[in-house]
């Protein structure tokens, strides 16, 4: 018998898991902008990627045998269906700005967006998640990483 995982270690996969999305996203970019060449659009590469990705969701899946709550499934608000969408729009602005912008400036730009897009929907406690109110040091931590996408644009 094992042991169930603790709080600690939860929040340390979390943190692991996140550092290594976020790398992956950095990534994602570039390779993205390769695909738009030969295939002609950002969206065209965004398809290709988003099939990718689709056939690598199927084999996991498969794999942990995940099978969903139907009855949950059919409780969902109409938007929960939407971050396919959120996602096909972050892979086609990152396929077209990463070749004008550079990798590091697109990736910069973006993470100053989701900040601000997390902090109205910590603030507000949308989709579920536990208000966490908008403050001063907050409000810092964003201006800190748009200071970073100037830096970024400079060098």
């Amino acid at each position: 018998m094992t042991t169930p995982p603790t709080a600690a270690s939860i929040l340390l996969l979390a943190v692991f898991a996140c550092v290594i999305g976020g790398m992956l996203t950095a990534l994602q970019a570039p390779t993205n902008a390769m695909l738009a060449r030969p295939f002609n659009s950002p969206v065209n590469a965004a398809f290709v990627s988003f099939a990718v990705g689709t056939l690598v969701l199927l084999v996991a899946v498969v794999a942990l045998r995940a099978r969903p709550d139907w009855s949950g499934v059919q409780a969902l608000p109409w938007y929960a269906w939407l971050g396919g969408a959120y996602g096909a729009v972050f892979v086609v602005a990152a396929a077209f700005a990463a070749p004008r912008l550079g990798v590091a400036s697109t990736i910069t730009l973006m993470i100053a967006g989701q900040l601000v897009a997390g902090m109205v929907v910590d603030h507000f406690g949308g989709f579920g998640i536990a208000p966490r109110p908008i403050n001063l040091v907050r409000l810092l931590g964003v201006a800190l990483v748009f200071a970073g996408v100037v830096l970024v644009r400079r060098a």
